[in-house]
């Protein structure tokens, strides 16, 4: 009996996904660069509605470990350190690990174990758990070499998340600049190659405060802008300054951001 094939078969959407990658305006900071925000990230991010909702979704029924994808200052670890016996934490960034040890220290968390690695290497020795979450950590070249590491990590469950849209920047930021941008591969992406997988995943859209560019100086404006657009030129700068010291430090922003959230029972 011949196989149905269908016009879904013939895109290669890990291939589309690297694509987008490669073009878009947004590019992948290196371990260094998180060093430095690892501070200034592990304050302003425990207490968000986004790590609520994230935690909230998680479904821990007969499980007892969890392993953080890319755990950043370890928000959703520590989050769920009392609901769970084993929790690890892993990520590239030596500072981002480091203050999720102090915030161990500070909340007398025993049961979490940090792992000094990018999504790059080899995670032969990373344990498996039954949950396996990388939250807003997906900054991979190779999409369906991630989503295999996730799933055969996980004895139970896996949830991610990626931002909607793709793009990182306020589109009246941009108008200022006078720049047009690429984004990055949107969620949907995910969710096809994991359909090539033959997993079929859940979509749920969780919120995020909107305080990315929330800045006391202008300085520090043209500084959050330029982590996440690349370099700017000294008019941009001029320019973003006068923006921000005229409008923005004055208007109300969006509410919240976007993101999509992707789960499945992870398949062997």
């Amino acid at each position: 009996m011949p196989l149905i094939k269908t016009n879904l078969d013939s895109l290669d959407f890990a291939n589309l996904y690297a694509k987008q990658m490669e073009l878009s305006t947004f590019k992948g900071k290196s371990s260094q660069e998180w060093d430095k925000r690892a501070n200034s990230m592990n304050i302003n991010v425990h207490k968000s509605i986004y790590t609520k909702t994230f935690v909230d979704k998680i479904e821990t029924t007969d499980c007892d470990s969890l392993l953080d994808i890319g755990c950043g200052p370890g928000t959703i670890s520590l989050a769920m350190a009392s609901k769970l016996k084993e929790i690890y934490a892993l990520d590239y960034s030596l500072g981002m690990l480091d203050c999720v040890k102090e915030n161990c220290k500070e909340k007398n968390i025993e049961n979490l174990k940090t792992i000094h690695k990018s999504w790059y290497d080899d995670w032969e020795d990373v344990p498996n758990a039954d949950i396996v979450v990388a939250s807003r950590s997906m900054e991979v070249k190779d999409i369906k070499d991630a989503l295999i590491k996730l799933n055969t990590k996980a004895n139970k469950r896996v949830y991610l998340t990626t931002k909607v849209g793709g793009s990182f920047i306020d589109t009246e930021i941009l108008a200022q600049l006078k720049r047009e941008i690429i984004p990055r591969p949107d969620y949907i992406y995910l969710v096809n190659v994991l359909h090539s997988m033959g997993i079929f995943a859940k979509v749920d859209f969780i919120k995020s405060e909107n305080n990315k560019f929330e800045s006391s100086t202008s300085e520090e404006f043209v500084e959050k802008v330029g982590w996440s657009l690349g370099e700017l030129d000294v008019e941009e700068k001029n320019v973003l300054k006068e923006y921000f010291n005229s409008t923005y430090k004055y208007k109300k922003t969006a509410d919240y951001i976007n993101w999509a959230m992707i789960s499945w029972e992870s398949k062997k």
